[in-house]
C-alpha cells in the first residue's frame, strides 16, 4: 500500500482554506516564519478518507478479533468508559486548574474522582492509600520501589538487594535495577517461589521481594504465608506486580495477606485501552508504614466535604509523573468499577479462571503442559514435542495469523522451553475459545503431516515473515520520493 505521501497529487484540495484578514507576517517575527510551504501531501478528502480506512482494516485489536496474549490481559473495553471519560467537564478542563488560586473549588469534580478512584482501589486491593500518577505499569513499578527505598531509608536501613524470583514479569529486575538495587534472581520450584531457595539469600541486605501473583507461569503462590514470614524476620518488604491481578480481583485483597505494594494496570485489569504504546496508569497502592512516602501531591477531603490538595508531605518521593497521571485512563477505570460493583469484579474473575482452564483442558495431550493443573487466569504450554518434526512456537505463532487470530505470546517465561503463554481473559465467549482450539489443533495435526507449511505461515497477511533482525538495524524511516 502507498503512503499518503506518495499518493499526493500537486494543486489537488482537501479544503479550500478561509482568507483571513491578517498575514502570518503580521502576527509572527521574520525569524519564525517558513520560506516555502510545508511538505504536506494535496490530496482530497475522499482520498485521505480512503487512505485511513484501508490502513484501519489492516489493525488487528480486541474490537475485531481474539487477542490471547498471555501476561497482558487484552480484554474488550466497554465503551459506556469512553463516554465517561469524553464527558464535557471533565475533557474540557485545564489540568493545571487545581493548582490556580480558586482553581480547587471549580475542579472540585475531577478532585473528587481521583479521590474516589484512589479509595476503591484501595478498597480492591486492602491498601491503605493510592497515588494514581505513574502512567504505566513499568512505571508503577518503579514508583514502588522508591518507595520502598524511602521506607529504609527512613529507619536507617542499609538496603542494596532487591530479590526477583525467575517466575516475575521482566520488567521486575529492570525497576529494581534501575532504582539502584543489585537484583537477585531465585529459581521456581514445581512453577512456585521456593521458600528454602528465598531463605537461602535472605539477609539483612535485602530491601524486598517482588512478586508476580499469580506468576507468568499462570499459578497461584500457595507459600505465600512461609514468605512474609520470612521477609518479616528481615524487615524486607513485599510488592505485588498487578499486571496479572485480573484473576484475583474481588477474591484476594493482597493488603491482607502481607503485601506492602501494590501496582494494578488499569490498561488491563480495569478494562481501559490497551495496546499501540498506551494509553496506561499504573496506580500504586501501600500499607500503612509506606503512606507517609507516597507520591505528592496528595487529593485530600476535609470535614466539610471539599476536595483539596495536600502538599505538606515532607517524605514523600515528589512527583513521578507530570499532573495527576493519565486522568481519562483513570475516569475509565472509575466508571468500570462502579459499574461493575463487588459482585461483577468477582464474576469478571471467576470466568477469566475459567477461561484459561477450559483452553487448557482442551489442550490436554496435544502440547506440552509442564504444570498440567489448576491453573488462575492464564497457562503455559510448550512446543518442544513438534521439534520432532522441526517446528517451533513461532512456527505456530505465524500460523495462528493465518487462521485469523492473534498469536499468543510466545518464548516467555524463559523457565519453560518453547513457551505459549494463553490468556483467554473473561470477555471471551465458548464459542471463539472453541474456535480458537479448533484452530491451534488443526496447526499442532499439520505440523505432524506437513511441517514445512508451518514454516512459510503467514500466507494470507499483507506482510510475509521477515527478517526481524535485520528489520531492526537496517530501519527505512523514510520514503524517497523523488
Amino acid at each position: 500500500m502507498q503512503t499518503i505521501f506518495a499518493q499526493s497529487v500537486p494543486g489537488r484540495l482537501g479544503v479550500v482554506p478561509k482568507e483571513t484578514e491578517k498575514k502570518a507576517g503580521d502576527m509572527l517575527p521574520a525569524g519564525l516564519l517558513r520560506s516555502a510551504a510545508p511538505a504536506l501531501p494535496e490530496l482530497s478528502e475522499l482520498d485521505v478518507v480512503r487512505h485511513y480506512s484501508r490502513l484501519s482494516r489492516l489493525n488487528y485489536g480486541v474490537d475485531s478479533n481474539f487477542y490471547p496474549l498471555g501476561s497482558c490481559t487484552m480484554k474488550y473495553n466497554p465503551k459506556f468508559t469512553e463516554s465517561a471519560a469524553a464527558l464535557r467537564e471533565f475533557a474540557g478542563s485545564h489540568p493545571l486548574l487545581p493548582q490556580l488560586e480558586g482553581g480547587e473549588a471549580h475542579s472540585a469534580g475531577n478532585l473528587e474522582a481521583l479521590w474516589l478512584t484512589e479509595n476503591l482501589l484501595a478498597e480492591i486491593t486492602g491498601m491503605k492509600a493510592f497515588t494514581l500518577q505513574p502512567m504505566a505499569g513499568a512505571q508503577g513499578e518503579l514508583t514502588g520501589i522508591l518507595l520502598i527505598a524511602a521506607y529504609h531509608r527512613a529507619r536507617g536501613n542499609k538496603k542494596s538487594r532487591i530479590i526477583c524470583p525467575d517466575s516475575a514479569h521482566g520488567t521486575n529486575p529492570a525497576s529494581a535495577a534501575l532504582a539502584g538495587y543489585e537484583v537477585v534472581n531465585i529459581e521456581s520450584k514445581d512453577g512456585l517461589i521456593d521458600p528454602a531457595a528465598l531463605a537461602e539469600v535472605l539477609d539483612d541486605s535485602v530491601a524486598g521481594l517482588m512478586m508476580t501473583c499469580p506468576n507468568t507461569l499462570g499459578l497461584f503462590e500457595k507459600n505465600l504465608p512461609e514468605i512474609v514470614r520470612l521477609l518479616r524476620r528481615v524487615d524486607a518488604l513485599l510488592y505485588y506486580d498487578g499486571a496479572n491481578f485480573n484473576a484475583c480481583m474481588g477474591r484476594l485483597r493482597v493488603g491482607d495477606v502481607g503485601f506492602d505494594v501494590v501496582h494494578v494496570n488499569l490498561h488491563k485489569t480495569m478494562a481501559t485501552p490497551h495496546g499501540g504504546g498506551g494509553p496506561g496508569a499504573g496506580p500504586v497502592g501501600v500499607s500503612e508504614r509506606l503512606l507517609p512516602f507516597l507520591p505528592g501531591p496528595r487529593v485530600v477531603r476535609g470535614q466539610d466535604g471539599a476536595f483539596s490538595l495536600d502538599y505538606n508531605l515532607p517524605q514523600s518521593i515528589g512527583r513521578v509523573a507530570p499532573f495527576y497521571g493519565n486522568f481519562a485512563v483513570c475516569l475509565r477505570a472509575l466508571a468500570y468499577i462502579l459499574r461493575c460493583g463487588g459482585e461483577g469484579l468477582s464474576r469478571a474473575s471467576d470466568y477469566a479462571v475459567l477461561n484459561a482452564n477450559y483452553i487448557r483442558a482442551r489442550l490436554h495431550g496435544q502440547l506440552e503442559i509442564p504444570y498440567d493443573r489448576l491453573c488462575m487466569h492464564e497457562f503455559v504450554c510448550s512446543a518442544s514435542p513438534l521439534g520432532e518434526w522441526g517446528v517451533h512456537a513461532l512456527d505456530i505463532a505465524k500460523a495462528l495469523l493465518d487462521k485469523g487470530f492473534h498469536a499468543p505470546t510466545i518464548y516467555f517465561p524463559l523457565i519453560v522451553k518453547e513457551c505459549l503463554m494463553i490468556e483467554p481473559t473473561e470477555t471471551e465467549s465458548k464459542e471463539t475459545l472453541d474456535a480458537f482450539c479448533d484452530a491451534l489443533l488443526l496447526i499442532i495435526e499439520k505440523a505432524r503431516k506437513d511441517p514445512q507449511s508451518l514454516r512459510d505461515a503467514p500466507l494470507t497477511l499483507p506482510v510475509r515473515r521477515l527478517d526481524e533482525t535485520r528489520a531492526a538495524r537496517s530501519m527505512v524511516l523514510t520514503e524517497d520520493l523523488g
